[in-house]
């Protein structure tokens, strides 16, 4: 049984101005983290074996034994890291967690995608609030719906 991550460190966060409100912090789901990672693995496996066997490779089998431990050791290097970034969104904007900020009124949409809140800017910039147990409630609340 793994443990909860622990909540990030107050300074580690960016400061808010003094006038500024916070509605809500998303950071990342352990086991959404996980999940996904165990669908990529399988996406990956029959898709390298189905290639393989296109080609006529007489062990196609390593396909599947290749992406899964590739995913594994992907997921398992930059699991901490990606679990542990932290959004802010403020009655003002939003920070990233490297500290940038996107203001709320510079936010066009926000889209669903797997287990991800993708924030679209009006001018393009996209951002990736990535393994979200409801990506959905993290659309609408940055959204303000």
């Amino acid at each position: 049984m793994t443990s909860p991550l622990p909540a990030p460190l107050p300074d580690t966060l960016p400061a808010l101005a003094d006038n500024e409100t916070l509605i809500a912090r998303f950071t990342g789901s352990r086991t959404t983290y996980i999940k996904e990672h165990i669908m990529l693995a399988a996406i990956g496996a029959v898709g390298a074996t189905a290639a393989l066997m296109a080609m006529g490779n007489p062990h196609a089998w390593t396909g599947a034994v290749g992406a899964v431990l590739a995913i594994a050791v992907r997921g398992f290097y930059v699991a901490t890291e990606q679990i542990r970034m932290t959004w802010q969104l403020t009655d003002k904007r939003l920070i990233t967690p490297t500290g940038m900020s996107v203001k709320r009124g510079d936010i066009r949409k926000v889209n669903v995608i797997f287990s991800a809140a993708q924030v679209v800017t009006t001018t393009g910039d996209k951002f990736m609030i990535k393994y979200q147990p409801d990506p959905a409630a993290t659309a609408a609340t940055i959204e303000g719906r």
